[in-house]
């Protein structure tokens, strides 16, 4: 060995193995080091009385199991790979040699100091952007055998014959959970940055993400609040949902907001914007460079929006008849009460979109004809491709699903979080839980993420009728949905549709999107923008990002129609503006909130908003 701390080879040739690098992981303070991780545990007990305590009490009912569910799932996997000897040796053969590849590649890096390439097929992943991950021998074998690991998991279940469409994608989706979950990236000893900085500071990052981790529990009363930002710095009505506007409207179901016009003229027919209730609808109002709301109303539109109910245990048996008569409608008729029209332009956020057009289809039948056009937002009307939401849905799951939302009347607004989280757990989840509670920062202000953490509850009635209808039985675009005793069909929607579709979106897939574009008995402008489910809607002109695609009749499968689409960059609200400008441009003086017959109730954003999970 040299001087200066390299191993040396024959003809004096130097290799890459540098001992100062190891000097980062070596701990320099065993005492300062033990007292911290004593503080460390000491917290992370606090967070298990957290967790424990509201169970004990029966504050938190836990009727669901996720682990029987996926080893039901999984074992099916299993089954096939181990029904045949040769099936399984191959299985086991295919992994075996990319293990043997890996630590031949890491024997030969050691030996040499020669940094080996990557097998071929392993994927780019930003969890393993830090240097090391690739330098330190140690690292990049965890992370080749981890990434190969997943790489062949997956690949089980793709090749798995046999299975059902749906079984399948469970056990794919449970596979990326796993997987996801025992990354070493998300371990203090196997992640090189978190063990850096838990050497450097002796163990003090531990100690603050153990009290992090205590504080998330007791804020989630028992079920782990993730945060994902800092919400001390936004407050509603200062800094988003900002729009000057009034509640001039309040049923059991939603508070109505009028906003103020900002323009001396107005079009003459308003607009009335559908939010998911799934959701909060200050997502189209995060602020004045983002809200699409205030946008609208510098266009010159007179903008209603639903505000939904943040659900109690008394609103349990409300369900999808409710919110149309007690939401649509009742906003329809405040429309009218306060500017007099009759005529309304309409949209509808995601489920929001789809409990529109259920609507719409009723107005049909009884001859309304208030709603003149409607456009849609990343909405699925028809659920055969539905996202990968379906994954939570068959018999056995609603079921229990609706076991424990009849036991307090709604379903908790977490669970509903956590399911989305869980879709893309590798970017939604797991950063946080390594940078929270292993480095023990606080995350930074993010405006969407802060909405995101901004969860709602679902009433027991709605949320069921809403999965067994559409994502399992699929009623609404066969025919077969009865709303007020009678089956409403979307061919009797005859109004000009604008649907919007977002080209990277995972809970309304684009292809699901322009599938139930085909269902509507009138004209249809689909539009495919650029991005996912949120930043392909929330996307003013003014950023001059992403891009959206326009094309002719909906036909055909969606691949068919992006061969001829045309490509345009930017924002596709402008485009938006054109068409509803082209279905009416009349316009009138500016109106205000409330008109002449209602008195305002309060300010914008409203009461409901308020009130959190």
């Amino acid at each position: 060995m040299g001087s200066d701390g390299h191993y040396s080879r024959a003809g004096g040739e130097s290799a890459a193995f540098d001992a100062k690098a190891m000097e980062a992981y070596l701990v320099k303070d065993p005492q300062a080091m033990a007292l911290n991780l004593a503080r460390a545990v000491e917290n992370f007990g606090k967070a298990a009385t957290e967790w424990i305590g509201p169970r004990e009490r029966g504050e938190v009912i836990d009727p669901i199991d996720p682990v029987a569910e996926m080893v039901k799932t999984l074992s099916k996997v299993i089954e096939y790979w181990m029904s045949e000897p040769q099936r399984t040796l191959d299985a086991q053969s295919l992994l075996l040699s990319s293990y043997m590849g890996i630590w031949m590649n890491t024997l030969q890096r050691i030996a040499t100091g020669e940094a080996a390439a990557d097998p071929d097929d392993l994927p780019k992943d930003k969890r393993f952007s830090d240097e090391d991950w690739r330098k330190n021998p140690f690292f990049s074998l965890m992370r080749q055998i981890y990434q190969v690991t997943a790489t062949w998991a997956e690949k089980l279940v793709e090749n798995a014959d046999g299975l059902d469409e749906h079984t399948q994608k469970k056990a794919l989706f449970y596979v990326k959970q796993l997987t996801a979950a025992i990354s070493p990236a998300n371990f203090a000893l196997t992640n090189p940055e978190v063990f850096r900085q838990t050497v450097a500071s002796n163990g003090a990052n531990l100690v603050q993400g153990m009290r992090i981790l205590a504080e998330d529990v007791a804020a989630g009363r028992g079920e782990l609040r993730l945060r994902q930002t800092d919400q001390s710095k936004f407050r509603l009505g200062e800094n988003v949902a900002i729009t000057p506007g009034k509640v001039v409207a309040r049923s059991e179901i939603c508070e109505i907001i009028q906003y103020q016009a900002s323009t001396e003229t107005v079009l003459k027919r308003p607009l009335l914007i559908v939010p998911p209730w799934i959701n909060k609808f200050y997502i189209l109002d995060l602020g004045a460079e983002k809200s699409f709301i205030k946008w609208c109303v510098d266009q010159g539109h007179t903008v209603f929006v639903v505000s939904w109910v943040n659900p109690e245990e008394r609103h349990a048996r409300l369900a999808w008849e409710d919110y149309i008569r007690d939401g649509i409608d009742f906003g329809l008729k405040t429309i009218e009460d306060a500017t007099g029209e009759k005529e309304v332009n309409a949209i509808g956020y995601c489920v929001g979109g789809t409990l529109l057009a259920a609507a719409l289809a009723q107005h049909a039948k009884a001859r309304n004809r208030r709603i003149r056009s409607v456009t849609f937002f990343t909405t699925q009307v028809d659920f055969t491709h539905a996202g990968e939401l379906k994954v939570f849905v068959d018999n056995e799951q609603i079921e229990a699903l609706e076991q424990q939302m009849n036991t307090t009347g709604y379903l908790a607004g977490s669970k509903m979080a956590a399911a989305f989280n869980m879709l893309r757990a590798s970017e939604l989840i797991w950063p946080y839980v390594v940078s929270n509670y292993l480095k023990g920062q606080e995350p930074t202000a993010f405006d969407l993420l802060y909405w995101n953490s901004d969860s709602t509850r679902m009433t027991a009635a709605n949320h069921a009728f809403y999965l067994r209808n559409c994502y399992l039985e699929n009623r609404l675009s066969k025919g077969e949905m009865v709303l007020g005793g009678k089956k409403i069909t979307l061919g009797d929607v005859k109004i000009p549709v604008y649907s919007l579709a977002a080209k990277e979106d995972h809970i309304a897939p684009a292809r699901s999107v322009f599938l139930g574009c085909q269902f509507f008995g009138g004209d249809v402008t689909f539009v495919l923008s650029g991005s996912g489910h949120i930043a392909g809607v929330v996307n003013p002109p003014a950023k001059h990002k992403y891009q959206y695609w326009t094309n002719g009749p909906v036909e055909g499968s969606l691949d068919h129609w992006m061969k001829t689409a045309t490509e345009s960059a930017g924002s596709w609200w402008p485009h938006w503006q054109q068409w509803i400008e082209k279905q009416s441009d009349k316009r009138v003086p500016a109106r205000i909130p409330g008109g002449s017959k209602l008195q305002p109730l309060c300010d914008a954003p409203g009461t409901y908003v308020r009130v959190r999970s």
